[in-house]
């Protein structure tokens, strides 16, 4: 990767890669997991290569100057053109189509290859991109300046045989602000859960959730539009919920948009957690993917496997969930969700379903 010196130097991760692949199109435009929504993708054109380059006509007024410069340079004009139109200037075409661009701000950190065709990151021109209701989380930032609130309320039923328990969960909230630049926001979330297992209740706050979302790069053809989640709780809750530490951990999320009606993404994260059971500290892996799909140009609905693996925990196993919903958009800075999800192994809980609304201020 090369460093960003300036809006016409921007970083970039495969070049060659970015050219070998834009001829295939297998994909459409567009950010990513905004697909959870209805309309909910960015749209951007993927064969726009960038700005050519604007030359002056040989028919525009003469400029006071030196006689004779003027008429040498509307030759030399003519020639190029000549020269373009019998291929002779292809390498320079080509320069142009993947050349720099005006300076423009750059909405992802990265970028697959050089050009400006493929600005991805956050539009505001189209529906809110959420992170709920899946556990996939979106794959863009929300945008410089922007605040974007997600709240949401989850019921969660088990019962292994010898154990039941009941949990309540709210407000599930995460509030997401874009901060200097538009690849970038910072997150901070909150919840309250009410639990009741074998008859006995606890209730109180959980730990607080703290991050910033990166947001790396564009979908650029078959190459995906991804970003990097570093994150972590402090130990603010009560008792009953708080892990009496920090737990620091990093998400990695991408995507692709396949068509204008189905997009797909996937997540992969560690966190350390702690073992209820013995109380030692453990590394918590989780893998996700996800299928959305844009029913109408308001109603969304999207289909979900995702996994959590523990590594070195004595008493906790591993768990299975399968889970799907539907959004609906009241307009473009106001979503609400929809979600039911079942555990497909014997350590995973039973069931859940829940509900949720997401609103952009900008």
């Amino acid at each position: 990767m090369t460093i960003r010196k300036s809006c016409r130097s921007p970083f970039l991760i495969a070049p060659l890669l970015g050219t070998a692949f834009g001829c295939l199109s297998l994909v459409g435009p567009s950010s990513l997991l905004a697909q959870k929504t209805a309309g909910s993708v960015p749209q951007y054109d993927l064969r726009n290569g960038g700005q050519g380059i604007v030359r002056q006509s040989p028919d525009e007024p003469d400029q006071p100057g030196i006689a004779g410069v003027k008429d040498k340079d509307n030759e030399k004009l003519l020639r190029d053109d000549s020269d373009r139109s019998s291929g002779k200037d292809s390498e320079t075409d080509s320069r142009e189509a993947y050349g720099p661009g005006p300076c423009e701000p750059r909405k992802t950190l990265f970028q697959w290859s050089y050009g400006t065709g493929f600005s991805g990151g956050p539009d505001l021109d189209e529906p809110l991109v959420t992170d709920r209701p899946d556990f996939t989380e979106a794959s863009s930032t929300v945008g410089l300046g922007v605040v974007q609130v997600e709240i949401g309320y989850t019921y969660t039923f088990d019962n292994d045989g010898s154990i039941q328990s009941i949990s309540h969960s709210a407000p599930e909230s995460l509030l997401r602000y874009g901060i200097g630049a538009d690849w970038l926001e910072f997150r901070v979330g909150w919840n309250y859960l009410d639990e009741e297992i074998d008859g006995v209740a606890a209730s109180g706050g959980e730990d607080l959730y703290l991050g910033f979302k990166i947001g790396l790069t564009p979908q650029e053809d078959i190459l995906p539009e991804m970003a990097l989640v570093p994150q972590m709780t402090a130990p603010t809750g009560t008792d009953a919920f708080s892990a009496d530490e920090v737990l620091p951990g990093l998400n990695w999320t991408y995507g692709w948009e396949l068509n204008e009606r189905i997009s797909t993404a996937g997540s992969t994260q560690f966190n350390r957690n702690v073992d209820d059971g013995s109380g030692e500290a453990y590394t918590e892996w989780a893998q996700s993917w996800t299928i959305a799909y844009s029913l109408t140009e308001k109603v969304g609905a999207y289909t979900e496997w995702f996994a959590l693996f523990p590594h070195s925990s004595e008493t906790v196993l591993p768990e299975h969930y399968f889970n799907g919903g539907f959004t609906r958009l009241f307009c473009n800075d106001v979503q609400w969700d929809i979600r039911a999800g079942l555990g497909l192994n014997e350590a995973a809980d039973d069931y859940f379903v829940g509900t949720g609304l997401s609103m952009r201020f900008r």
